[in-house]
């Protein structure tokens, strides 16, 4: 089976909120941010065959996928290029040389890039219309989350190790009431709440946080945010504690 990308009966439509812009060097007052379906996983992906009218069963859409996705994972560690109708994803040597290298510098390592298809990007543009829907009443947002040891964004943290956080309303604050409840905190399903051991920078838009040193490798965190500041007055303290958790994971190093 094929994907059609000519096939134009069929149009999609995302939703966009205007949230607060976050970055420092951000031009005008908002950003546009999708409201994202669920995340799919493989067996939620498969359900959707009918939908789309794929007529090949879910279960052997689910087995194939799995199976696929296992399959590129080691072909791209062994050095191949995939190609695919939706991405090209290979690995790359950052760095410079001068030739007479046996062996990567100490902190270069392999890198995976992942680029999206010519394909993909003109079937997005072409199919997708974007409806705005209004400012996003927000209660704070964790927009991205930088491993300073591995430079990589929402991706990775690393224990003991700087993660620069930006988002909108993010400064930590409390009254002494709440003084306990509040902070930037790690979640696992097993673990629960893990806190940061040291906050750097405590500012609206960036916290700057040192991560716990008891983070599971390969474990997967969510960073959680508590607060009594408000999100339209930084300097305010708010009666109760709001609460923000990112929409992305991090795998622990």
């Amino acid at each position: 089976m094929a994907l059609d990308f000519k096939l134009k009966d069929v149009g999609h439509n995302i939703i966009v909120k205007f949230i607060q812009a976050y970055l420092p060097e951000a031009k005008k007052k908002y950003y546009a941010k999708p409201v994202f379906q669920p995340i799919l996983d493989l067996h939620a992906v498969a359900s959707k065959a009918e939908v789309y009218n794929i007529n090949t069963s879910p279960n052997v859409i689910e087995k194939g996928l799995t199976a696929a996705l296992e399959l590129i994972f080691y072909l791209i560690a062994d050095g191949y290029i995939i190609r695919t109708p939706l991405f090209s994803i290979g690995i790359r040597i950052p760095g410079e040389y001068d030739g007479s290298e046996t062996h990567l510098p100490d902190g270069i390592h392999p890198e995976v890039r992942l680029t999206v298809s010519p394909e993909l990007r003109e079937y997005v543009k072409d199919s997708v219309h974007v409806t705005f829907d209004g400012i996003e009443d927000i209660n704070g947002f964790i927009a991205t989350a930088t491993d300073d040891a591995t430079g990589l964004t929402d991706e990775t943290v690393t224990p003991d190790n700087m993660l620069i956080i930006r988002g909108t309303g993010l400064k930590i604050d409390s009254d002494a009431l709440h003084a306990t409840e509040v902070g930037c905190f790690f979640h696992s399903d097993a673990a629960g709440d893990t806190p940061a051991r040291i906050i750097a920078l405590n500012e609206p838009h960036t916290l700057r946080v040192i991560t716990p040193t008891g983070l599971v490798k390969g474990v997967n965190y969510s960073i959680v945010i508590r607060t009594q500041s408000s999100v339209r007055n930084s300097t305010h303290t708010l009666k109760n504690v709001r609460e923000m958790t990112s929409e992305f994971t991090l795998k622990a190093q």
